[in-house]
């Protein structure tokens, strides 16, 4: 799993090809990730041109909704992207320590840190 953080002003579409980086497991000798995913889940925050153009010059499947304003209808699984809801459950279990929900650090390095100690707190 990988987190990355943004500005509040900032959206997360802009930090998808960083979390695909850190995803990333590299081979032995090989600059390529090892694991790819095959279909990525996102909310409505990721539709967009951009975003599907990025997935699909590496082959991977996107299940993301559109707007309701998008002219060209897309098909989505959605059994598929009730999935997402795990990725939800977690953000709202991390959210349960105060130090996360209400952001005290000043520094992302060390808020940053804490989500993930947090994660690895709930994963053990």
């Amino acid at each position: 799993m990988a987190f990355a953080l943004t500005p509040g002003e900032r959206n997360e579409r802009a930090t998808l090809p960083e979390l695909m980086a850190k995803g990333a497991v590299p081979r032995a000798g090989r600059g390529r990730p090892r694991l790819r995913p095959r279909t990525v889940v996102g909310d409505r925050g990721y539709t967009g041109g951009p975003t599907r153009d990025f997935l699909r010059r590496r082959g991977i499947a996107a299940v993301i909704p559109q707007f309701r304003t998008e002219k060209r209808p897309r098909l989505v699984d959605w059994d598929l992207y009730r999935e997402r809801n795990v990725v939800e459950r977690l953000v709202g279990r991390l959210k349960e320590y105060r130090r996360i929900a209400t952001r005290y650090d000043k520094l992302a390095a060390s808020y940053l840190a804490f989500v993930q100690l947090a994660a690895i707190k709930l994963w053990l």
